[in-house]
């Protein structure tokens, strides 16, 4: 990445800015802007964000808002109230309070003498979705939006819920979140203070786990914040990205069909990250194509960006499955809009029948689907977020536990574009079940490379906000939409339909084991492939500004390892989130962050289901790298466990801070969840 500091204009910058709101309570912003900006104002660029702008997000933000700043705008770095050096409590995570506050920024913003009174929101995962949502509020100021990561329905596309089964990522975030809100406010910034407010905050402590699994099924909770629910609320111009190692996908999709207003959509090969940084390469310069953006939308200069087909995807070449993968070969593509014309995307029928999966394929006899609970531990993560083994390896041990479909070898390959779909009448041996599907990649040597999946709750297999327990033995027409994804299937390589009826750690084990069976008759792969030309890359080389300054004093070593107790046949899956130990530079703030999620499945027990996880956060500065009255020492061991049995669910947690060898602070939770929809 080519680090720039000759920008056409000086950029200076506001280490720290209060933005007082109507109630008096302060949020702390960061802000990089041209230096003569008071004199010849710029538009605005927002980011609203609870990760603390201070060592949170810092590194990134170093990369990125001083280029905006270089090229003419004025970035503003917001922590929602609660968090970072911000006054106040966070209550959950996208609440009436965190939008009707970003209301109120954007209006402190437009008002200072360095802003002429145009904005743009900018934000990935929590900052995408809210930027979604104030655009949905028309706040007058807000022009147009880059949403990354991000989704349009809170219950069909986040990290609570998929298909209707609770994703282990619903506990995994909610313990993130306990450790991350516990973080303490900079002594250097907030002054004496931060004892009075890191207290509050820990007083205070939301237990999201239990607000997140108290609604099971799409209701009134979910719909708040989903724009889905009313898409022409969204006026300002909408430039969507995503990467094909993300899980925000499948909202790009329903995004280009559904708003009215101008938009755009990016699809490459990467991780949750944004894509001037994000791993697998090829990054691309990001930050220029948002340039081309923000100076269309907000200078109204014509950079041509409107001009180019509405869609931008990547195809991913085939290559052997790994956990980590540094590089993604493949070709990029452009789509006029989505859905995309006939002669763009061409969608096949493949039978799943006798004889594997075929056009025309039909199945003469019922085949049972009796995966052990413990299927689905080479899944990958859910999330691939913290640069670790996350995405799925091999997947031949998880095939053994499926029932599968294999096409014959391909001799000239497939592109792939689009949401492949399985249609099958089902039966379940009991009132309840989950239906798993998985389109992999077999190798000439076998190897299984998974492309895309879905996962389904049988229980609510027809609408998402109405539980309707199967009837066992009673049959069920299912249609499963699997991932968005964009695969070039290499030539002499088959396709694999894999059905299984568990998939453990992605989501929590059903109520009790129960198999399922595909009924005879002809259950259908939808297969969608791509026939647009190749373009050669549309990006300019990635770009950033001078990065943050940082001494690595540890590194992180984050791991996912899989073990199996022969006796029991009880199945452990254990991911270490360790981002390391750093001190920044320039203001001596040192933090170090590692969590231990620990997740347990039982072959045919469902009862026998849990999970154990542990954040312990660590900030501190001494007196060489900082004032005498900005020392400090903390710590903040955060667990959550759950267990269940046939009707409930067990929740606990625990939280214990302590500032130096003195503990400040002990809370500890105990919850009995009723088991409604899952």
């Amino acid at each position: 990445m080519k680090i720039r500091q000759d920008f056409p204009h000086r950029v200076r910058e506001i280490e720290n800015q209060w933005i007082v709101l109507a109630d008096g309570t302060r949020l702390a912003a960061r802000i990089w802007l041209p230096e003569d900006a008071e004199s010849r104002p710029v538009p605005a660029i927002l980011e609203y964000l609870p990760y603390r702008k201070r060592d949170g997000t810092a590194v990134r933000d170093e990369l990125t808002h001083p280029w905006f700043a270089g090229h003419g705008y004025a970035c503003v770095r917001v922590d929602m109230r609660g968090n970072g050096e911000s006054d106040g409590l966070m209550e959950d995570e996208y609440a009436p309070q965190e939008q009707a506050d970003a209301l109120e920024v954007i209006g402190w913003i437009v008002s200072q003498p360095w802003c002429d009174g145009k904005l743009g929101m900018m934000g990935i995962s929590w900052g995408g979705f809210n930027g979604l949502q104030v655009a949905a509020l028309r706040p007058e100021p807000l022009k147009a939006i880059i949403t990354l990561c991000s989704t349009d329905d809170r219950y069909a596309d986040d990290i609570h819920y998929k298909g209707g089964n609770m994703l282990l990522e619903n506990l995994g975030w909610a313990a993130t979140m306990l450790s991350f809100s516990a973080a303490v406010p900079d002594p250097a910034l907030v002054g004496d203070r931060w004892r009075e407010m890191w207290q509050q905050r820990l007083d205070n402590m939301p237990l999201l786990a239990e607000t997140w699994l108290s609604h099971q099924h799409r209701d009134d909770y979910w719909r708040h914040g989903s724009i889905c629910e009313s898409y022409e609320d969204i006026e300002a111009a909408v430039y969507m990205i995503s990467g094909w190692g993300d899980s925000y996908i499948n909202t790009i999709p329903r995004m280009m069909e559904n708003l009215s207003c101008p938009r755009k959509a990016l699809l490459g090969p990467w991780m949750h990250k944004y894509p001037h940084f994000a791993t697998p390469d090829p990054a691309i310069g990001f930050l220029q194509e948002a340039l081309r953006w923000w100076d269309y939308w907000l200078k109204d200069v014509d950079t041509g960006i409107m001009d180019e087909p509405e869609c931008t995807f990547y195809l991913q070449d085939g290559v052997p499955p790994a956990p980590k993968y540094l590089e993604r070969p493949g070709q990029w593509v452009r789509t006029h809009g989505w859905p995309s014309p006939a002669d763009e995307i061409e969608t096949v029928a493949l039978g799943l029948g006798d004889h594997g999966l075929e056009s025309g394929g039909r199945l003469s006899e019922d085949r049972l689907i009796a995966s052990p609970l413990t299927a689905g531990s080479l899944q990958g993560e859910y999330i691939p977020l913290w640069f670790g083994a996350d995405f799925p390896p091999d997947q031949r041990r998880d095939d053994g536990l499926s029932l599968t479909f294999d096409s014959a070898p391909y001799a000239e390959g497939l592109d792939i574009l689009g949401q492949p779909a399985v249609s099958v009448t089902l039966t379940s041996s009991d009132a309840c079940g989950q239906f798993h599907v998985r389109l992999c990649d077999v190798a000439p040597s076998g190897e299984s490379a998974l492309i895309s999946y879905a996962t389904l709750n049988l229980n609510l297999r027809d609408d998402p906000g109405t539980i309707v327990p199967p009837v066992p033995g009673e049959p069920m027409d299912v249609r499963v939409a699997l991932d968005l994804i964009g695969y070039r299937l290499p030539r002499g390589h088959r396709l694999r339909v894999a059905l299984s009826s568990a998939s453990f750690p992605l989501v929590w084990s059903p109520r009790k084991r129960a198999d399922l069976t595909l009924k005879a008759g002809q259950p259908i792969l939808e297969l969608p492939l791509s026939r647009a030309d190749y373009i050669a890359m549309p990006f300019e080389p990635p770009e950033s500004a001078r990065p943050c300054r940082v001494d690595t004093l540890r590194a992180g070593q984050p791991r996912r390892t899989i073990s199996e107790d022969v006796g029991s046949g009880e199945v452990t899956v254990t991911v270490e989130d360790d981002m390391g130990d750093i001190r920044f530079t320039d203001h001596g703030l040192r933090v170090e962050q590692r969590a231990k999620e620990v997740y347990i499945s039982h072959p045919t027990d469902a009862t026998r289901t849990r999970a154990d996880i542990e954040w312990v956060y660590r900030a501190s500065r001494d007196e060489a790298h900082g004032g005498r009255e900005a020392q400090f020492a903390v710590e903040v061991t955060s667990r959550y466990r759950l267990h269940c049995d046939e009707h409930t669910f067990y929740l606990s947690a625990e939280q214990i801070a302590h500032e130096g060898e003195v503990r400040v602070s002990e809370k500890s939770w105990t919850r009995e969840i009723p088991r409604t929809a899952i």
